[in-house]
């Protein structure tokens, strides 16, 4: 027979080609538990990826990049989840969250563009670190210029270490809605704290300058990040108005 994918003839189980299985399973109650298995294993999987960027982030992101890309979930996938994971702590807990808080009308229609903008950047949380790390890129690529790291490489680190991010600031955020007491402040200085460690032991880290260029590219990005919305929705609020 040929295999349903690449069209190479197949006379085993798995095609030697791309992989394919001769036979599909059908998917079923049990081919579900597998798969959701398979993205929480410990070994390989999300629980195993955070407690490695936990414990020693510099090199696991190091060896993902040069050495083996299997043992860590990809990036992208590992900051969707845990972009998710927050989104729905936020949800349940409705705790407080946002680069800028907004009080005001909920009519969106009757809003400045600006206002609206942020008011659905405090509401996406999740999404709004994700833009921020772009812009993150650009500081680590000036105050790291000697590192030969490209600005993708450096955006697979980011979406490893604000994705722990996340984790950090869904798990003060439950807390909080937990026993009541404000806490997201103190996840805010432990997620900082933590993201400065991790992007300076990546950069190799034996001195406290690395450490203080990654605190400086993390500020940097957000204010880059904040400043640059602002000015694009004031002009378009200017248009508008015009």
């Amino acid at each position: 027979m040929n295999c349903t994918n690449c069209k190479t003839e197949v006379d085993l189980n798995y095609c030697p080609k791309c992989g394919q299985p001769t036979k599909l399973k059908r998917i079923d109650g049990h081919y579900i538990l597998h798969e959701i298995e398979h993205v929480l294993h410990f070994e390989r999987g999300i629980l195993y990826t955070i407690k490695e960027l936990i414990v020693n982030p510099g090199q696991n992101v190091k060896s993902y990049l040069v050495e083996n890309r299997s043992r860590l979930v990809k990036p992208v996938i590992f900051i969707i989840i845990t972009s998710l994971i927050y989104a729905i702590a936020y949800k349940i807990f409705h705790f407080e969250d946002a680069y800028i808080n907004f009080n005001g009308t909920e009519d969106v229609s009757k809003m400045p563009v600006s206002i609206a903008v942020f008011k659905w950047l405090q509401s996406n949380y999740g999404y709004t670190n994700m833009l921020v790390g772009v812009f993150m890129v650009f500081w680590l690529k000036l105050f790291f210029r000697k590192a030969n790291y490209n600005f993708f490489e450096i955006l697979i680190l980011l979406c490893f270490v604000l994705g722990i991010g996340m984790l950090i600031y869904a798990f003060f955020g439950i807390a909080e809605g937990l026993i009541g007491i404000k806490t997201m402040k103190v996840g805010g200085i432990v997620g900082l704290i933590y993201s400065t460690w991790a992007i300076g032991d990546f950069f190799g880290g034996k001195k406290i300058m690395k450490y203080l260029k990654a605190f400086a590219s993390y500020v940097l990005g957000m204010l880059t990040f904040i400043f640059i919305v602002m000015l694009a929705t004031v002009i378009i609020d200017t248009v508008i108005l015009k």
